[in-house]
């Protein structure tokens, strides 16, 4: 009952505070991240590394299950799609699936990214050019997929991810998203899907 309420009152709260929610807890993502990767590579000890990585992981299944809810009106199939490329990603990164040193995790990452850019392309309540800028990220997380790709570009296209990644996060957390733009999403979404379900059952 208590998880039945607590999902009610979720689907209850504003887009807009969820897109803020996601925006700040990736910023903190990001932010680890970078002190990780950047400043305190090596010399964390293997408690702090598992935390900081804990931390992250975390962080990150909370913002794809906010982006879901936000990008659903959207395009439905494709909004889950993302997510569940994403949490496949989250699977392969914990259990540090590197087959021949391919980061197989990283580059379901990337393509999750590409597609958060095009639903955000596709959306009326998100500036286009926070689309592209995503799907820039996601390029440079699909460098990941080719070592030789990655010990040449590194560590630019992590670095160059993290940042626009941030940048678009700190948008979402300072402006949201424009409320009566995502309604018409909505019914425009639900409209469509209304219309592929008929002309499934006319054929």
């Amino acid at each position: 009952m208590k998880a039945a309420e607590m999902m009610k009152r979720f689907a209850e709260v504003s887009p807009r505070f969820k897109a803020r929610m996601a925006g700040a807890l990736f910023l903190l993502l990001v932010l680890t991240a970078a002190f990780t990767e950047f400043f305190a590579r090596g010399s964390l000890s293997v408690a702090a590394d598992l935390a900081a990585g804990i931390f992250e992981v975390s962080c990150m299944i909370v913002v794809t299950l906010l982006f879901y809810d936000i990008f659903r009106p959207v395009n439905r199939r494709l909004s889950l799609l993302a997510a569940s490329l994403n949490f496949v990603a989250l699977a392969l990164e914990l259990i540090q699936f590197l087959p021949r040193g391919v980061n197989i995790g990283l580059g379901f990452h990337g393509f999750y990214w590409i597609l958060i850019g095009y639903l955000i392309v596709r959306s009326t309540f998100l500036p286009r050019v926070l689309g592209a800028l995503v799907a820039v990220a996601g390029l440079c997380w699909l460098t990941f997929l080719s070592p030789p790709l990655t010990n040449y570009l590194s560590p630019y296209n992590l670095g160059l991810a993290l940042l626009v990644e941030g940048l678009v996060m700190l948008w979402l957390l300072v402006m949201g998203v424009s409320m009566p733009n995502r309604k018409r999403n909505q019914e425009l979404g639900e409209l469509t899907e209304r219309s592929q379900l008929l002309g499934a059952r006319l054929h």
